[in-house]
């Protein structure tokens, strides 16, 4: 596909841009926009998903944008409520996300459309749901152009009532992501029936997501998976979701190989796939398999790469921190917020080649892997034809709000046969 046009680009930049993304950087020549662009550009393609990459260190989001520029692809940046919220572990949060990913675009003359994704904005109870009428607008404010909703932790029927409730608080042009069936691997799988059950209810009251997450068998963090993603059930789940046009939104892809990826791409209705430990490991200088797992050797140690990475003097820092608070492997992530200063005080060769791992890594996802490359003319062709930011939603209402009152959601609810498996934390 030919490279996008300056013309086309200078369309798209006065047309696409939402409304928080042109108040807050007014004279920015980022073209930042709605999830929903991203989603149908990899479904103009077809069997295509990229990466919603993130960002937990500002290496991380900077190696990303540098590696769709190159593969010529449109991409999402996100951080997790447990990574980015009120509580994270990270320097980089749902309200500086968008000021970093705009002025690094800028920086390096990123051109390709990128999302502002708010992902796994976790709902455990109704004191979450209270707060989050507060938090959600808060986070637009601060440049968000996509959520997902994530009350899967929550019985079926408070899940969905629960993501109601809240998708009033997410302007209608932002991408939406809603998920059932708490992601924790093999145990307690996602159905065909819980899935229709959520996207059926969301359409009864007019809530058209752009992408639904699965429990699907995928675990997350640096362990890999004997079992990994159930390619054939979630091929299955979109088959019965597809009269609402929802994509899939992959969780999880640590611990699966190159090749079940290709399978997910091509064989599901995925076009969002997010990536998180890889990145922050590779931007560390630790080795990474073709799972996107970190490497241990036989004392069950990260294997550095040689002259990669942070400095011997700051790896050797980070791990004594991890040792001195009783951290284990998967705990390392824990070290993004206390240490990101540090980081960014290395010297500039240091800084550069963190980058670099990750561009690396995610052009060779992007142009390899999830087939999307030349996706970004796509997204500003959609722009373009929409003629605006806001693109609307893939379906309208099909079903009866009668029959999806909360008195019904409730009783048609117990009905379901549903396992969510044994209780953990999973939020990333």
């Amino acid at each position: 596909m030919a490279a996008l046009s300056p013309k086309d680009f200078e369309k798209a930049l006065s047309q696409g841009r939402p409304p928080n993304i042109v108040r807050l950087f007014p004279n920015s020549r980022a073209l930042i926009v709605s999830g929903k662009v991203i989603d149908r550009a990899m479904m103009a393609k077809g069997k295509a998903m990229t990466i919603a990459a993130n960002g937990r260190n500002q290496f991380v989001i900077r190696g990303a944008l540098a590696a769709a520029q190159r593969a010529n692809a449109a991409i999402i940046v996100e951080i997790a409520k447990s990574e980015g919220g009120a509580g994270a572990y990270c320097a980089v949060n749902f309200w500086n996300l968008a000021l970093l990913v705009d002025s690094i675009a800028n920086e390096l003359g990123i051109t390709v459309p990128v999302a502002i994704h708010a992902d796994h904005y976790g709902i455990k109870g109704d004191a979450d749901v209270q707060k989050a009428r507060v938090e959600i607008p808060s986070m637009f404010d601060a440049g968000i152009t996509s959520i997902a909703i994530d009350a899967s932790h929550l019985p079926d029927d408070r899940n969905l009532l629960a993501s109601i409730d809240l998708a009033r608080y997410v302007p209608g042009w932002a991408g939406l992501e809603t998920e059932v069936g708490e992601i924790k691997g093999k145990e307690g799988l996602s159905t065909v029936q819980e899935a229709l059950f959520l996207v059926q209810g969301l359409n009864a009251h007019d809530i058209f997501p752009d992408w639904i997450a699965l429990n699907n068998g995928t675990t997350h963090g640096i362990e890999e998976s004997e079992a990994g993603i159930q390619v054939e059930l979630t091929a299955r789940i979109h088959k019965a979701l597809a009269p609402y046009k929802i994509s899939g939104a992959q969780h999880g892809t640590s611990g699966n190989s190159s090749e079940r990826l290709r399978r997910i791409t091509s064989e599901t209705a995925t076009t969002k796939a997010n990536v998180a430990t890889a990145l922050q490991m590779l931007s560390w200088g630790v080795k990474v398999n073709d799972y996107g797992n970190a490497q241990l050797d036989e004392n069950g140690e990260f294997i550095r790469a040689r002259d990669a990475g942070v400095t011997d003097a700051v790896w050797a820092d980070m791990v004594k921190y991890a040792a001195d608070k009783g951290w284990k492997k998967g705990d390392y992530k824990k070290l993004n917020l206390p240490f990101e200063n540090k980081l960014l005080g290395q010297s500039r060769e240091t800084r550069e080649r963190m980058v670099e791992a990750v561009e690396e890594f995610t052009y060779g996802l992007l142009k390899n892997v999830f087939n999307a490359s030349d996706t970004a003319p796509l997204a500003v062709e959609a722009i373009l034809s929409a003629g605006s930011h806001d693109l609307g939603p893939k379906v309208g209402r099909m079903e009866d709000p009668a029959r999806w009152t909360e008195e019904k959601i409730v009783r048609r609810a117990a009905t379901l046969d549903s396992d969510k498996g044994p209780a953990g934390d999973f939020e990333d």
